[in-house]
């Protein structure tokens, strides 16, 4: 084990309290005393700035207390930022050496009717700047603040009521004025005796149009007939951008996870991709990717979801895994053209990375005491989530911390896709005592060396053989911390690290298999993690989450979840344990197809302990009720079928009415050996569709905007500045104040560095021209906003075996309250249906595929 930190000291997040300014009015010029310019780095050196040897003394050790006001009579709001799209036509990705925009003058994009976008250098446009010849607005930047801030007050009040059975409804739903003019509407009328606040979310709120198209079962349909008419139901077509939603728009087609996740999620959709490449649905995966990659560009990174309550943290980075499911159909294209966003998306997650101390971190990025550079969760804010705001609250309420820590913690649990899990907390079962942001888990720190492989065989790719080699060098060293750190020999298995304590943390998970389907533990690991998946983790129904039960959480025992049993048994057939692979496919086949025979549905998680096989998947557990679609289970239900037709027919026969012959699986593939044809070439020549806009709204519209980025406000009312986007100058940032750490050197709260540019590694092989060339597809413009949409409710879910639609909350409102690497020696190459692969660290030999 490594000695714990001795100079860190536990975080001094304050209190969060409910954010107290509205929304900067929307159909109005903004008044220049409203808006606020980031303090320059001399001003706010104590601000949470990542941290640094400090040559003074350090007067101000409180990292999280956010910027001073500039003495205006409203909340500080940070300048808008650029929206990160290009002018239509190109997707220049500016050369690293260009240096950054100067605090506040940050280019703002504007669209006019008759031409492409143009880049201003006013904060804050007027009004008229947004305006066609003829009145109205040409287009509109959207207001990327959550719900939570953009409502402040309603949106609490919402919450507090119980007004939706579902809080998340509440962060979806679209209001029907400017924020502004609806929050000043809701302060008079409160006040009335008669007022109810439920009539008045009814008269003000339309909730998102959802598809209206359902799944009609057939008597004698089987259950791949079920995932294939499930696509078109789980699909969604190009995004138009609505006035005042939360939703954010995206300009290709896109497979949402089913029920209450009607958005794009990140690493849901790789699982589900897996589905769409068995069933050889190529241009709807390559749409999803392209989804991806238009967020980058846009955002600086992939949100959790496409939801800008969402923007404030990520998931657990699978876009090059994409990229490498792409490759074995495309070719090399696939990894040159991203190539752009590729590293974006690790410039995101290794924000940072020079500036830390041994002992501390900032944002993402964790140095150990012994210079080991490793990865965490987190969120860039310190308030309740947008969709589980009461749930938060209560949370926040019970456990006797700094309110602020809880709600990060909380966040940065969502982040790493198990939220919730006893993985994350600190007595193991209670969720107050959550604490994700101390942990270095294993499968972001497995990703994480797969992204620098990735951007290696680009670079190499590109002809750049330094920062190919500089990145296989990354990737080999966070490989070996994987194997050192992660690794618990006591147990027999990779664990999640503390880092604040020095140890690993007592529970064991089915994030073991995550280095073997990585291909990142060595021959003896994957032996001792075989044998004790064997003996742990193995049930009835296939793999459980963790060996903790009775905490409530849905991430624990007695559940079990696709991506889990898919990394398990590609990681195993890797490592050459077959037999076992084949028992974890054959029980979860079992299980998944048992319960459809039994209700017609595909369901998002199972009770793989009970040996009874209930129609409803189990008791579910967690923030809501169990969901049905549902994206990666039919992907990688798919992929398992097609893996292990023997194994199939076994349980086809024990369930006849999902019974279907299953077909041959598709031949083994290495995607580094793809060559792209001309079909593909052509495809990637296309330029990028734009987002369908709807009518504009008749009246000027003009929210404050934001995007998240580097620092992290210590309430709603600060709102972080924007990342900077792919296509946005990233010249090197200039050196931090002496005085930029205070003696704690933990820096757990991170502030604008450098202009909000992310550090660069001063040894880092600079990219070529080449490497910054225009990528062949454009990304989206700013769409045209659209004034509300017409409702249209979801139609009921039939259930049984007569029909399936999504299942979404009605969003009705009720009167009656809610409860609150040595690797493995040339291991041949697996099939395709893994659907990513894992590079060797020297870039000379092909992988072999996940």
């Amino acid at each position: 084990m490594l000695p714990a930190p001795t100079s860190v000291t536990p975080d001094a997040a304050p209190q969060a309290t409910p954010a107290q300014a509205p929304a900067t009015p929307a159909a109005q010029t903004v008044p220049a005393g409203n808006v606020t310019t980031p303090p320059s780095p001399a001003t706010t050196a104590d601000q949470g700035a990542p941290p640094q040897q400090a040559t003074a003394p350090a007067t101000t050790p409180d990292t999280n207390t956010p910027p001073a006001s500039t003495g205006t009579s409203g909340p500080a709001i940070t300048p808008p930022a650029p929206a990160g799209v290009p002018a239509a036509g190109g997707s220049d990705h500016a050369d690293a050496a260009s240096p950054p925009p100067a605090p506040g003058t940050e280019p703002v994009q504007t669209v006019h009717k008759d031409g492409p976008a143009s880049t201003g250098s006013s904060p804050v446009p007027p009004a008229d700047a947004l305006m066609s010849d003829a009145g109205a607005p040409a287009a509109l930047v959207q207001d990327l603040r959550p719900p939570s801030v953009v409502l402040d007050g309603l949106f609490q009040a919402i919450g507090e009521a119980h007004i939706y059975t579902d809080a998340k409804t509440a962060a979806d739903a679209i209001p029907d004025e400017a924020p502004a003019d609806l929050l000043a509407e809701y302060n008079v009328a409160k006040q009335r005796p008669d007022f109810s606040l439920k009539d008045f979310v009814a008269r003000h709120f339309t909730l998102p149009e959802r598809k209206t198209v359902s799944y009609q079962r057939t008597p004698d349909e089987n259950v791949r007939d079920y995932i294939n008419g499930m696509w078109e139901v789980l699909s969604r077509p190009p995004d138009m951008q609505v006035a005042y939603s939360s939703q954010l728009p995206l300009p290709y087609t896109y497979v949402v996870p089913g029920g209450r996740f009607s958005e794009l999620y990140y690493w849901d959709s790789y699982f589900t991709m897996i589905g769409l490449y068995e069933n050889q649905k190529i241009d709807l995966m390559r749409d999803m990717v392209r989804d991806m990659a238009s967020m980058i560009d846009r955002y600086g990174h992939i949100p959790n979801g496409s939801r800008t309550y969402y923007l404030s943290r990520s998931q657990v980075p699978f876009f090059s895994l994409m990229v490498d499911l792409l490759a074995m159909h495309d070719g090399q294209v696939a990894y040159t053209t991203f190539l752009p966003e590729l590293q974006a998306e690790y410039d995101y997650w290794m924000d940072g990375q020079d500036s830390v101390p041994p002992g501390g971190a900032y944002r993402h990025v964790v140095r150990l005491p012994d210079g080991t550079l490793m990865n965490r969760h987190w969120d860039d804010l310190d308030t309740p989530r947008d969709e589980s705001y009461p749930q938060d609250i209560a949370t926040a309420a019970q456990s006797g911390r700094p309110k602020g820590e809880v709600y990060r913690d909380l966040r940065a649990g969502s982040e790493t896709g198990w939220d919730f899990s006893s993985r994350w907390l600190a007595d193991g079962h209670t969720l107050s005592t959550i604490h994700t942001t101390d942990l270095l888990t294993v499968e972001l720190n497995c990703m994480i060396p797969h992204l620098e492989q990735t951007l290696a065989h680009a670079y190499d790719l590109k002809g750049n053989k330094d920062a190919a080699a500089r990145y296989n060098r990354l990737a080999q060293e966070r490989i070996d911390a994987v194997q050192r750190i992660l690794w618990d020999e006591r147990r027999a298995a990779f664990i999640d690290y503390d880092w604040k304590k020095g140890e690993s943390t007592s529970i064991l998970s089915g994030a073991t298999v995550v280095p073997l389907f990585m291909q990142m533990a060595t021959p003896e690991q994957a032996k001792a993690v075989s044998e004790t998946v064997r003996k742990n983790l193995l049930k009835e129904g296939g793999l459980i989450a963790t060996e903790r039960s009775g905490s409530g959480q849905q991430w624990d025992s007695p559940n079990g979840w696709a991506p889990l049993q898919w990394m398990a048994v590609k990681g195993l057939n890797q490592y050459g344990y077959d037999e076992l692979a084949s028992d974890i496919a054959a029980r979860w086949m079992g299980r998944v197809i048992g319960t459809y025979e039994k209700s017609g549905v595909l369901l998002e998680k199972y009770d793989v302990v009970n040996p009874f096989i209930s129609p409803k998947g189990g008791k579910g557990g967690g923030e809501y009720p169990m969901q049905i679609g549902f994206g990666w289970t039919n992907g990688t239900l798919l992929g398992l079928m097609n893996r292990y037709p023997q194994n199939t027919r076994v349980v086809l026969d024990r369930n006849p009415a999902a019974d279907q012959p299953s077909p041959q699986p598709l031949p083994p593939m290495n995607p580094y050996g793809v060559q792209s044809d001309n079909d593909a070439l052509s495809r990637y020549s296309q330029p990028t569709v734009t987002l369908t806009p709807r009518p504009v709204a008749p009246t000027p519209i003009l929210p404050q905007m934001s995007t998240v980025g580097a620092s992290a406000p210590s309430s709603a009312t600060q709102i972080p500045p924007a990342a900077p986007a792919v296509n946005a100058p990233s010249g090197t940032p200039p050196a931090a104040p002496a005085a930029a750490a205070s003696t704690e050197q933990h820096a757990d709260t991170p502030s604008p560095a450098a202009d909000g540019q992310p550090a660069q590694s001063a040894q880092a092989a600079q990219p070529t021209a080449a490497d910054h060339a225009p990528a062949t597809e454009t990304p989206p413009a700013p769409a045209t906003v659209a004034t509300k949409p017409t409702e249209t409710p979801a139609p009921p879910a039939t259930g049984g075996t007569q029909g399936v639609s999504e299942a979404h909350d009605s969003g009705t409102p009720t009167t009656k309250d809610a409860p609150a690497t040595a690797q493995p020696a040339q291991p041949a190459p697996a099939d395709t249906h893994a659907g990513s692969t894992d590079k060797t660290v020297t870039g000379e030999n092909p992988p072999a595929t996940h």
